[in-house]
């Protein structure tokens, strides 16, 4: 189908656009027609109904296909989109704090932090800072970075071993797939914790669920549904009265 020329240089021209002669062709099916002239393939696009794309503008002569544009550029943008979401990965940053100051269960929430960047797939960055006259036992914040790494080799490899910049002290972590993989198959991730409608239908007794008109699943599989109850009709109860009625005998009647 001829569209008309939009006057733009972004993307493969087409149509109207193809203004060099003659072009290699290939067809809506994929079968190489060989070299022809541009108008002719033109022509035999317009037969099908479809677009002339010019594929590969930098070989002599260009090669050009029968196809639908529309279609094809939807989905180079679902290709491209779809390309986009895949997951990056970046470098995390974990300080540790001052090494002087630092309280040991600070930096066991910082290590887990960095486990947790590391499953995640990111490198981390653990650092130790200094301050004023800290500067004089560099040793200590150096034994605190190194315990922290010794807590994540089970999942990470030591890219950089600790070494000072100025006054911080820093180390660099790469994820082990090899070793996260092992992690997680010896620590599988826990099922989430029930809602409390879940709670509350577990502990619901299926006779109850049954005597309240509800339906309840047994271990069969089948559905219990309340049978009706039988309706009985409240008897007539007769009052007695104080004037009796005396019912006439046979006798008394012929007479």
């Amino acid at each position: 189908m001829s569209r008309p020329d939009s006057g733009s240089n972004f993307g493969p021209r087409i149509n109207d656009r193809i203004r060099i002669t003659p072009v290699r062709l290939i067809d809506e099916t994929g079968t190489m027609l060989g070299v022809v002239e541009t108008e002719e393939a033109r022509r035999l696009a317009m037969v099908a109904g479809l677009d002339l794309v010019e594929i590969a503008p930098d070989v002599r002569p260009p090669v050009c296909k029968i196809m639908d544009f529309g279609k094809y550029k939807y989905e180079q943008a679902k290709k491209d989109k779809q390309g986009r979401k895949t997951k990056t990965y970046e470098m995390k940053e974990v300080r540790l704090g001052r090494s002087m100051k630092v309280d040991p269960h600070d930096v066991e929430i910082r290590v887990q932090q960095a486990r947790r960047f590391l499953l995640e797939g990111h490198k981390v960055q653990l650092v130790a800072s200094y301050k004023g006259r800290e500067m004089a036992h560099k040793e200590i914040g150096a034994v605190k970075l190194n315990d922290a790494i010794a807590k994540l080799v089970d999942l990470a490899r030591l890219d950089s071993p600790p070494r000072f910049n100025g006054k911080r002290l820093s180390a660099m972590l790469s994820p082990d797939r090899a070793r996260i993989d092992a992690y997680k198959r010896k620590h599988p991730t826990p099922k989430p914790a029930p809602t409390k409608a879940e709670k509350a239908a577990a502990a619901k007794p299926e006779g109850d669920a049954v005597a309240n008109g509800d339906s309840a699943t047994s271990s069969t599989g089948e559905t219990a549904v309340k049978k009706p109850k039988k309706v009985t009709k409240p008897k007539k109860v007769v009052a007695a009265t104080d004037a009796t009625v005396a019912t006439p005998t046979s006798t008394e009647a012929n007479s």
